[in-house]
């Protein structure tokens, strides 16, 4: 990806005349971009790396796999977050890692973290850089030196059981790639985040990733059969069958410990036949608190689509703004995209049965070309983040879990934290919402938050993501669904899991990582 924004030069989108307009009439901006600087012109941290210490890595993986080149280190300074961007696109030195090292194998790995903890060498775990809370910035901590770990060269797939319906997968491999490979054999993971075609294989896995077709195949959790993890002190190869009572499941300790205990290399994954059909069919409803008793109603009689999520009101406006009547249809209230994928009868059958529990429950059907329309543009939302941030619009999202009985009262608790917060900064906001995930007892809502930028758009997010995370811990709701923790959410985290909860994270810490150098800062 390009150093100062989401993704590649090819998926920037320009902003319509329409948004510029929206723009200039809601926070007073001329919608005019601002220049972005050269990378070349961006002054880094000086490297810290020895000439002893990079024989040692060099002796480990190879000349050509260890890296102090300006442009690998500015591509590994940190994640994707709108603070991330913020910090980059600003005048001054850039914090970046002493050296990028690319290991080639698991066993190249280990024996990277053994030399990194005799040496006194932080390492960040890095495999797309697609983290949204800061969860592969080269926080230091009391290390005096930082390296990168690139696991791009661990890809392919090394097992494919198709009776099983099972695959193993090198945890460099990005999404795309994985589906391409899977795709070979007849099979696909089905696993779409967001960040689908930049992130990878094992940050889905270190991150507790969820993806937009999470409610017919399950959140990247849920997919996880097996896990090889390398840590400081050895090896781990979890996951013996498809369950087991053997004891806690000391798989659920790595997946979402962001690199903190271990770094993952190798991950065996449920998988499942390409579908043969994919069904769409878009519904409006007059209310988001009618849509979303439509969705409860779905999914707890266990008739859920693949995709099924639901915009609300302000959200399903400025989607009408950006591309004008979706698909042709006029929508009033509020957008909910369902999607069917399987056999063609499956499709058939599950796609009559959750209609007919939508109509019965409020919903306006729309057809099929907005559902069509949202899922051919489902990744490009961050192109048209760093578009705003361009003209000076502060643009970001969060996101959060809760029950049932509480997304109501949640939703309004965030909403208010967000608009009372940027608002008394001089800022008022445009505050959207929907549901992105669902399950039987409750749901995800993920927010956007679109405000004028001060002079210090840091401090100026950094004031309303207090206020907000603090609204979402005492409103009963996660403090994340499925961004992860990193440095962003790890004031939280105590309220989340306990004193007690921390101390035993601690404790494993102290094991598996006794020197302390994976992923400093965060998470624990």
């Amino acid at each position: 990806m390009v150093w100062d924004a989401w993704g590649i030069p090819a998926g920037r989108q320009p902003l319509s005349a329409q948004i510029r307009g929206l723009l200039a009439q809601v926070f007073g901006v001329s919608g005019d971009p601002v220049a972005r600087r050269d990378e070349g012109d961006v002054p880094l941290r000086e490297s810290a790396l020895t000439s002893a210490q990079r024989d040692g890595l060099v002796a480990m993986v190879g000349a050509d796999n260890v890296s102090t080149d300006h442009h690998d280190r500015l591509r590994h300074a940190g994640g994707k977050s709108t603070p991330d961007l913020l910090r980059r696109r600003a005048e001054g030195s850039q914090d970046a890692p002493d050296a990028v090292v690319f290991p080639a194998d698991h066993d190249q790995v280990f024996e990277v973290l053994a030399y990194c903890a005799s040496h006194e060498v932080a390492v960040v775990p890095f495999g797309g850089g697609t983290s949204v809370v800061g969860g592969v910035d080269p926080v230091r901590g009391r290390f005096a030196m930082l390296i990168a770990l690139d696991l791009r060269r661990l890809v392919g797939i090394s097992e494919v059981d198709p009776i099983s319906g099972t695959a193993t997968l090198g945890a460099g491999l990005t999404g795309p790639q994985a589906e391409e490979l899977l795709a070979a054999h007849g099979l696909s993971l089905g696993h779409f985040p967001q960040s689908f075609e930049f992130a990878s294989i094992g940050g889905f896995a270190a991150t507790r990733s969820s993806g937009q077709a999470s409610a017919g195949y399950g959140r990247f959790d849920d997919m996880v059969q097996r896990l090889r993890i390398a840590t400081p002190m050895g090896t781990l190869e979890l996951g013996r069958a498809p369950a087991s009572a053997a004891g806690p499941d000391l798989r659920e300790l790595f997946v979402g410990s962001e690199g903190t205990l271990g770094v993952i290399t190798e991950v065996t994954v449920r998988v499942h036949p390409k579908p043969e059909t994919v069904g769409h069919q878009a519904w409006s409803f007059p209310d988001f608190a009618t849509g979303a008793a439509a969705l409860r109603a779905v999914v707890q009689t266990g008739a859920a689509p693949t995709v099924l999520r639901l915009s609300d009101e302000a959200e399903t406006g400025l989607n009408l703004a950006r591309s004008g009547d979706i698909g042709g249809n006029a929508v009033s209230g509020c957008l909910a995209i369902t999607t069917f994928e399987g056999t063609a009868a499956h499709v058939a059958a599950r796609s009559a049965e959750a209609n007919a529990l939508l109509a019965a429950a409020g919903g306006t059907p729309l057809g099929a070309a907005p559902a069509e329309q949202w899922e051919h543009g489902r990744f490009a939302a961050p192109y048209m983040r760093d578009a705003l941030l361009d003209v000076g619009v502060l643009c970001e999202t969060l996101e959060t879990a809760t029950t049932w009985s509480n997304l109501a009262d949640l939703k309004a608790k965030v909403t208010a934290a967000l608009t009372d917060s940027l608002t008394g900064q001089g800022t008022p906001p445009l505050v959207m919402c929907h549901i992105s995930h669902t399950y039987p007892t409750g749901a995800s809502l993920y927010f956007t938050i679109v405000a004028k930028q001060l002079d210090d758009p840091i401090a100026q997010w950094h004031i309303a993501k207090s206020a907000v995370g603090d609204a979402i811990v005492t409103g009963g709701g996660t403090i994340t669904h499925h961004h992860a923790v990193g440095t962003d959410h790890r004031p939280w985290l105590p309220a989340e899991v306990g004193d007690l909860g921390v101390r035993v994270l601690r404790a494993v810490k102290k094991e598996l990582d006794p020197a302390g150098i994976l992923n400093p800062g965060k998470l624990i």
